[in-house]
């Protein structure tokens, strides 16, 4: 009879205190003490290329940001390196987890098209400095972040001339705010952002959801117009397609386990 007690504390411990019970305590303080660990990242984003620049590191690639977070939870992993807001939805939703307070990286998000599509790319400049410049890009933004968070939707104006046909967008819906799903819809600050855009130019929106790796090609290929994904930019990927000017700002943050 001692000997079930005994167990059943023993499991009651192990439920109340993960830690102890196979989830490793943290060991990621800083930047600097990410060498020789294991890092998560969304395949094909920038966290997976700063991560793979980290010395003995050893990084684990997931499809979704999501599931490397569900790995740190199990322990599984060390850390995370992914986008600031992104990682501030998750860290709300897991009280476990924080962020470093160092920011890794700092880098800057645009719209993606072909190479020689350049008469679209200057559409698309001129009708984000039209948002810019009358306030609507910072009201799609301050929908989505901060203390006016879910206060300013974005609607379409009426009578909005659509005579251009659709521009299709490639998107990756797993990246909170910038795109998710609503049930079937994907929303998010990207989504409004380039609704937007297509209100000023006439076009209807259709956006295309698919692995977050796979929007470049379906750029180069034509099967979308755009890609749009909280996508930043880079001399590497600048040799494949062709960036509007930029629209936002961001941070790539480390995620770790609080205890």
């Amino acid at each position: 009879m001692k000997k079930f007690t005994a167990g059943l504390i023993s499991a009651a411990l192990c439920a109340a205190m993960l830690t102890s019970c196979g989830v490793p305590d943290n060991t990621v303080f800083s930047a600097d003490d990410l060498e020789g660990k294991t890092i998560g990242v969304q395949l094909g984003t920038t966290g997976d290329t700063y991560a793979s620049d980290v010395k003995d590191a050893k990084v684990e690639k997931y499809s979704k940001g999501a599931d490397a977070v569900q790995a740190l939870k199990q322990g599984k992993i060390d850390a995370v390196i992914i986008d600031s807001e992104p990682a501030k939805e998750f860290v709300d939703k897991n009280d476990d987890l924080k962020i470093l307070d160092d920011p890794f990286a700092d880098e800057e998000y645009a719209i993606a098209m072909k190479l020689d599509n350049k008469d679209l790319q200057t559409e698309i400049n001129g009708a984000l400095k039209e948002l810019k410049d009358e306030g609507t890009l910072d009201k799609i933004k301050s929908n989505y972040q901060g203390e006016t968070k879910g206060k300013n939707q974005y609607t379409s104006p009426d009578g909005v001339d659509r005579s251009k046909g659709k521009l299709i967008m490639a998107t990756n819906a797993e990246f909170p705010p910038y795109e998710y799903k609503e049930g079937d819809k994907i929303v998010g600050l990207d989504a409004d952002m380039m609704q937007a855009v297509c209100d000023k130019l006439g076009y209807e929106l259709q956006i295309d959801d698919m692995a977050f790796d796979s929007i470049i090609s379906a750029v180069q290929s034509g099967k979308a117009d755009v890609g749009v994904a909280g996508m930043t930019v880079t001399p590497d990927r600048e040799k494949n397609v062709l960036f509007s000017d930029g629209y936002a700002t961001s941070t790539q943050v480390i995620i770790v386990r609080k205890k």
